[in-house]
Order: structure tokens, then C-alpha cells, then sequence
């Protein structure tokens, strides 16, 4: 949807994004940090057990920083993820690039993995 001019820039003014939802149409189901089964498309990991256990550890990785806001990210049967957060909420996460927001949404507030101080903190832990 092309959005008028002035509906545009008022949108702009008031420090909101806007983008058109087609983009999310155009594009395949799978998303780029999901491994697939085709030879030589997002990963070399061609067979199941591979695939899965490339999954797993993009979990993982994601476990490492969402523990220091009290949340955790689980499989859930190789389809999407469920973001919980230490009170039982919940939200079901269609893949990686849908996780930060849907963080944020369940703390009420900011969650950057990039801070420099939580980086940091990271590091030290792994000494």
C-alpha cells in the first residue's frame, strides 16, 4: 500500500517507521537463518539431524544474552520458538529476526543485544 503524501509525512513527524507489508509477501517461507533442505541454500547441512542441531545451537547462542533479561528461548518442533520470560509469559517467535521485538514486548521495555555493557559482562563470563 503506497500510503498519500501527507499521511506519510505526517507519519514521519511523529517519529514513526512506515513500511509497506508486501515485503513480507515476496518473500519465501523460510526465512534466512533457518536451515533448509536444498544443497547450497542458507547452510551445507543438508540432512535432518544436521540441520537440527544448527538450529539448536542458534538457540543456544540466542539463550547466552536472553538469560541476562531473565528470558529464554526453546524450540518448538523445529517450526518456530517460544520467548519466555521468568513470570510465564510467552510468545510464540516465527524465527531469529522476530526475536528482540518480541522481547521487548514481553519486558516492556528495550532489550539491545549489542549494549556494550552487556557484551561486555558476556565476555567476561566466558573469561
Amino acid at each position: 500500500m503506497i500510503l498519500p503524501a501527507a499521511r506519510l509525512a505526517n507519519a514521519e513527524q511523529n517519529g514513526r517507521t512506515v513500511m509497506c507489508a508486501l515485503c513480507g509477501v515476496l518473500g519465501a517461507t523460510e526465512h534466512w537463518t533457518d536451515a533448509v533442505a536444498r544443497p547450497g541454500v542458507f547452510t551445507r547441512n543438508t540432512d535432518a539431524a544436521s540441520r537440527r542441531r544448527e538450529r539448536m545451537n542458534r538457540a543456544a547462542a540466542a539463550n547466552r544474552v536472553l538469560k541476562h533479561y531473565a528470558m529464554n528461548l526453546a524450540d518448538w518442533q523445529g517450526s518456530a520458538f517460544v520467548l519466555s520470560t521468568a513470570t510465564g509469559k510467552t510468545e510464540i517467535v516465527d524465527n531469529l529476526a522476530h526475536l528482540w521485538m518480541a522481547a521487548e514486548r514481553l519486558l516492556g521495555r528495550p532489550c539491545d543485544p549489542l549494549d556494550e555493557e552487556l557484551v561486555a559482562l558476556m565476555e567476561r563470563e566466558l573469561g
